[in-house]
């Protein structure tokens, strides 16, 4: 992938500290001092032009937010998008976001393990060739990543066009016997939730009428248990059991 960006793109970037950080393997293990709380940190892999974590951040300001990419113009535009974003509560640099140049093949020098409580993957590069699949930000080797660097409340947020990369993507899931939840082939069939922010990708592929593949990941521990408790719940499936209280089985 190309770019063509402004001139100064670096120094442009070198001035945003308070928003940008381009070491970001300096604060493996210390983005909550970065941060100055220990508020949950939510990570979009390949943020693109940083629409989806810049609204986020600014939606969910209980949270903190990193939004990663290894183009530096596209950390810029996406620090535009941030600036703007906060900029309709009158504050001039997003308090619970940075942005952060970095290649995603070398995340776990990015994080600690457990750094993480979510991790965000919109519209991956789908790498439509056989020969390129290790490249897919949902293959095994980048999946056993992103376990590792999730807490115990830990989730992914899976979103993509393809449906070839959706297919791949819910096999190699499939793979770690990990629970899948909320799974769409079709996202936006009933109309545009007010809820649910949208990447420019997302807002151009609904434009031309293509459906939307979303899956969220349950990974941690605490996370799994209380989907269950969850799951139990909305099908009201509990043991049977009788007057006296004991299973009916067991009866």
């Amino acid at each position: 992938m190309r770019l063509r960006g402004r001139k100064g793109i670096r120094e442009n970037l070198e001035q945003q500290e308070d928003l940008v950080v381009l070491e970001p393997k300096q604060y493996k293990g210390k983005w909550a001092e970065l941060f100055g709380n220990d508020h949950p940190i939510f990570v979009e892999f390949g943020m693109g032009k940083g629409q989806f974590i810049s609204q986020m951040s600014y939606k969910y300001p209980q949270y903190n937010f990193i939004g990663i990419d290894m183009y530096d113009e596209l950390v810029r535009r996406a620090s535009e998008k941030a600036r703007n974003a906060w900029s309709q509560a009158e504050v001039e640099t997003p308090p619970n976001l940075k942005l952060a140049l970095a290649n995603i093949e070398q995340i776990e020098e990015v994080f600690d393990p457990k750094e993480l409580e979510r991790i965000y993957l919109n519209f991956s590069d789908p790498w439509p060739k056989a020969k390129h699949a290790r490249r897919r930000l949902t293959h095994p080797r980048f999946l056993k990543k992103y376990i590792e660097l999730l807490n115990p409340k830990g989730q992914i947020h899976f979103k993509t066009d393809s449906e070839t990369l959706f297919e791949f993507s819910l096999n190699s899931i499939a793979d770690f016997g990990l629970q899948m939840t909320n799974l769409s082939l079709n996202l936006h069939r009933e109309g545009l939730n007010e809820e649910h922010v949208m990447t420019e990708y997302e807002q151009k592929f609904m434009g031309k009428g293509m459906n939307i593949h979303r899956v969220e990941v349950i990974v941690g521990e605490e996370a799994l248990r209380e989907y269950n408790e969850m799951r139990l719940d909305k099908y009201k499936v509990r043991e049977a059991t009788d007057e006296s209280g004991e299973d009916q089985d067991e009866a």
